[in-house]
């Protein structure tokens, strides 16, 4: 799964440098960059929930994500 969303971001950060260089309207490549920036934050959530889930019992990596989720937002 992480792998796949790196893949994705990786993607993504192509298709913006196409953009760049055929020098698409500013404000679509500001978007496909607020794409990616949510797509690694959703990749570093995955990562901390991952990693915490590793030391917590399995009936407790619901709340953990839930935790990590909330202080991830703010």
């Amino acid at each position: 799964m992480v792998t796949q969303r790196i893949n994705r971001i990786i993607g993504q950060l192509r298709g913006i440098e196409r953009m760049v260089n055929t020098k698409r309207d500013c404000h679509e490549v500001l978007q496909q960059i607020s794409a990616v920036k949510k797509a690694i934050d959703g990749l570093a959530k995955e990562l901390v929930v991952e990693d915490m889930c590793k030391y917590m019992a399995k009936d407790e990596s619901v709340k953990i994500r839930k935790v990590i989720d909330r202080v991830m937002s703010t």
